[in-house]
């Protein structure tokens, strides 16, 4: 079990794979720290505009039982975040297992001990599928 770990995401709109990942993180550590992606960084990363603001994921995410700190965050760089938070592991999605950015996420927090956890990803669910499957929906009504 981890003393503090720390997962970092919801980029768009809170749905049921990230709560998967939180609960699943939880249950491996003593303390969880969720980071919110702020609005800027979604655009800035994902070249996309939110559809539910930070203030409002974030404060989803502050009400789940399995979380200790929710953080509204600007970057992407594990390292910059560890220095702040100090945390003792990482967990994100098995989807991204092998992606270039986790294998250089997974080399530079090694000096600090950090180690990266992947949690099983949900499938067929994504915040680009809702985006793409809400407003059909709504039109079918």
């Amino acid at each position: 079990m981890y003393k503090l770990g720390y997962t970092q995401g919801v980029y768009d709109m809170f749905h049921i794979g990230h709560l998967h990942i939180i609960n699943n993180a939880a249950k491996r550590c003593e303390k969880l720290i969720v980071g919110v992606n702020s609005d800027s960084l979604v655009q800035q990363y994902k070249n996309k505009i939110t559809v539910i603001s930070q203030e409002d994921r974030a404060e989803i995410i502050r009400n789940l039982r399995s979380v200790n700190e929710c953080v509204i965050v600007d970057t992407l760089d594990k390292v910059q975040l560890y220095e702040k938070y100090h945390f003792d592991a990482v967990f994100i999605g098995d989807d991204w297992k092998g992606d270039e950015r986790w294998i250089q996420t997974e080399k530079d927090l090694k000096p600090y001990g950090v180690d990266v956890i992947y949690l099983p990803h949900t499938p067929n669910i994504s915040s680009t599928l809702l985006r793409v499957e809400i407003p059909r929906r709504v039109d079918d009504i």
